[in-house]
């Protein structure tokens, strides 16, 4: 009872944090929080485009390109309402884009270079995550946003496999020439994927790995299937092998999958 009554006599004596002492009614939507909330962080012109819990930032109605794109992080991740965040991400895109000059590359440091950049800098987390929910319903769509990202960031990893998803995604809905072109398309951006890591002489020293991204590899592997090219399959199913012989593969039923179609193909080839 003693140390119950000591830590609300304690409690009750602490500061309480200005945060929280905002007078609600002189809120401005876009400006008040921006000042007095802590959680808020000051604007740079990169943005910052780490996620920020909706909640804690107080905002009531988004007034610029990163809040719209914190919403919509927030309808995603925690409201798993795809709809609004899908509605979210386009409006934070269409107040950071090139296309209209709200939005510029950034590809090098000048003198005066800062937080007064006008326009500010292009994001890529908003495209990224735009990219993806559009992915399986507008593959275009996506390509195009995920390139606006190659664009902002050329040596981003991750990106040009994704464009390379969203290219055997629009080949499933073709036929003919139109889907071999598409999964062509695949098959350059893939490569492109792999070209961002590069097996050299050197990391073969350092590390042994024959290989590098066993994911791309396998993936490749998938689109010389549907294209029917044997030799396209046994070169990246190979390369997928070497990659995961010190690594393994987070789906390691893969691993004798890949050893065994290898060997029907060798088989069929003798």
């Amino acid at each position: 009872m003693l140390v119950l009554l000591t830590l609300t006599v304690l409690a009750q004596s602490l500061p309480v944090p200005a945060a929280n002492s905002v007078d609600s009614s002189k809120y401005t939507p876009g400006s008040t929080f921006q000042t007095s909330n802590p959680n808020y962080p000051i604007r740079n012109p990169f943005y910052f485009e780490g996620r920020v819990d909706w909640n804690l930032l107080k905002i009531v109605v988004p007034a610029n390109a990163w809040e719209f794109a914190q919403r919509g992080i927030h309808e995603q991740d925690d409201m798993e309402d795809i709809a609004s965040a899908i509605a979210d991400y386009t409006r934070a895109i269409s107040m950071n884009s090139l296309s209209n000059g709200t939005c510029q590359l950034i590809t090098a440091s000048s003198p005066g270079f800062g937080q007064s950049v006008d326009p500010p800098p292009c994001m890529f987390t908003v495209r990224l995550r735009l990219g993806n929910l559009l992915k399986g319903t507008n593959p275009s769509g996506a390509i195009d946003l995920f390139q606006q990202v190659l664009q902002i960031d050329p040596l981003r990893l991750g990106v040009n496999a994704l464009i390379g998803d969203a290219y055997r995604k629009s080949a499933e809905g073709a036929k003919g020439d139109e889907r071999r072109k598409a999964l062509h398309r695949a098959i350059a951006a893939y490569r492109a994927e792999l070209a961002l890591s590069p097996v050299t002489p050197q990391t073969v020293a350092l590390t042994g790995d024959l290989s590098n991204n066993a994911h791309v590899h396998w993936t490749l592997a998938e689109v010389y299937r549907e294209l029917e090219d044997p030799a396209g399959q046994v070169r990246e199913l190979t390369a997928y092998l070497e990659a995961t012989q010190w690594h393994s593969d987070t789906n390691a039923w893969r691993i004798p999958l890949a050893r065994s179609r290898l060997a029907q193909l060798q088989a069929q080839a003798k």
